[in-house]
């Protein structure tokens, strides 16, 4: 098991292999297909809010409820928690996921399904890795989430698709793309088409 902290540096990032578990802690942020069409369009949010230079980008509509809370000097302020966080099909952020990798320096994806041979280009180029989550597990990987640090784009995009920012402890992940160019999923692609060859060869008989 490997222990990414952040910074999520590109030596450490670079030093991630296909097949590696991983546990991941620091910020994350999500960001599902409203957000990575309107970052694709040259829309940027406020650094100081989301900082996406060497960060770790999560495909995920997250499940979030308010909470009442205080700011310091007796102020309202809300607070949230997430009661579940499961991935979302990546594939859909596909003809995004390149330009994003490429122009706000995103260090790590992660979602279900895996991504395809563009995105597979710019982590290998750009120095980033695609982390692949379990899918129908969103209560348990909620676990690691201990803090909602802020949200953006809440009245913009809607609780599901705004971009929150997440501080995750041990979260649980598996490497299927790295930044070499290895993909387990292009890997299963070709292993899969030849066996599917065979098949139909056999049936030809």
């Amino acid at each position: 098991m490997v222990v990414l902290k952040a910074p999520f540096t590109e030596e450490k990032i670079r030093a991630l292999k296909v097949g590696d578990m991983v546990e991941i802690e620091g910020l994350v942020f999500t960001g599902r297909d409203a957000v990575h069409k309107w970052l694709s369009e040259g829309n940027a949010p406020p650094k100081d809010e989301v900082d996406l230079k060497d960060s770790i980008i999560y495909h995920c509509g997250p499940v979030v409820m308010e909470k009442k809370g205080s700011a310091k000097g007796g102020g309202p302020k809300k607070k949230y928690v997430v009661t579940a966080a499961g991935p979302t099909t990546s594939t859909r952020e596909e003809p995004y996921q390149a330009g994003i990798i490429e122009r706000f320096g995103v260090k790590g994806v992660i979602g279900k399904g895996g991504m395809g041979e563009k995105t597979r280009q710019a982590c290998q180029k750009f120095g980033c890795v695609y982390f692949h989550a379990v899918g129908g597990a969103a209560q348990v990987l909620a676990e690691a989430i201990k803090d909602v640090e802020g949200v953006y784009g809440l009245e913009k995009f809607g609780s599901p698709e705004a971009i929150w920012k997440l501080r995750v402890e041990k979260f649980p992940v598996v490497v299927t793309i790295d930044a070499h160019g290895n993909s387990l999923h292009k890997d299963i692609e070709a292993t899969s088409g030849a066996a599917l060859q065979g098949i139909y060869s056999e049936l030809k008989k």
